[in-house]
Order: C-alpha cells, then structure tokens, then sequence
C-alpha cells in the first residue's frame, strides 16, 4: 500500500496508515528537529497524547557507582502512528505543542529494534575506575600460580 507519507529526514519508516493530523510529521506540517529518545509508553490516557518513560543512568563519583534515575515526557501521538501502553517508541523533539508536550512518536519499535538500540545505548556507557583497574591489571589467580612456581 502506498502513502504519501514525506520524508522527515531521519531514518524511520513511514507510517503504513495515512491521517489529517496537522500535527502529524509524516501527514501535516509538524518538523522535528533536535534530540531523539527511545522509551516505553506507560500511559495512553489522554487524546492523542502518550507519556513515554526511560531510564538512565547517573554517575556518583564519589561512590564510583551508578545511580538509576527516570525520565518522563509527555509526547504527541498522531493516529496515523496510534502508540498504545507498553510500546517501545521513539520519539523525537518538535516545536511546543502545549504547555508540557514538546515532542512527538515517529516510530514504534519492535523488540528486535528496541533491543538493539539499548544496547548500543549501553556500550557507550563509561567504566569506573575499579573496573578499568580491573581489566588492566592481572588476576590474582595468576599472580598466585606464578609465585607458587618460583
């Protein structure tokens, strides 16, 4: 089936459903620009509104430990699009479009995607200090084995 769906200039995929939302990316004349997140909807409540979830991670330093902290936003949802609770989604900064709404789902993701991008998320995370020393230093297994043949 084919839309008329218009590139929004990242690499999603189109909606296969079509709609006459004016604050729509695909159909209207909504454009997103800035800061993109991937998180689960955990309330779908609200007309065309979803609040969408993720965690975080927060370095202590003093502790050399993490903290996990969440983050909350509400976001467009275009009916075209049409998120529902426990979705992962990604969403994506806009113009405001309300007091609180400032961003708007461009994609739901399946658990393959979703998947994937945590854990690219993950990779980029910075070691402690204690686990960098860890890795670079030898085992103490060894160091005991060593002393044992001398």
């Amino acid at each position: 089936m084919m839309t008329n769906a218009k590139n929004i200039g990242l690499d999603v995929k189109a909606p296969e459903k079509t709609c006459d939302d004016e604050n729509c990316p695909f159909h209207g004349s909504l454009k997103v620009r800035g800061r993109q997140f991937v998180g689960t909807v955990v309330s779908d409540k609200t007309h065309k509104t979803v609040v969408v979830e993720w965690e975080r991670r927060k370095p202590i330093q003093k502790y050399e430990r993490y903290e996990k902290r969440r983050s909350r936003v509400q976001a467009h949802n275009p009916p075209c699009i049409d998120a529902s609770h426990g979705d992962k989604v990604l969403i994506a900064e806009c113009r405001p479009l309300s007091k609180t709404k400032h961003f708007v789902v461009i994609q739901v993701l399946g658990l393959d995607e979703a998947k994937l991008i945590k854990e690219f998320e993950s990779d980029d995370l910075p070691k402690t200090k204690k686990k960098k020393e860890a890795e670079d230093a030898p085992s103490e297994d060894k160091k005991s084995k060593e002393g044992d043949e001398e």
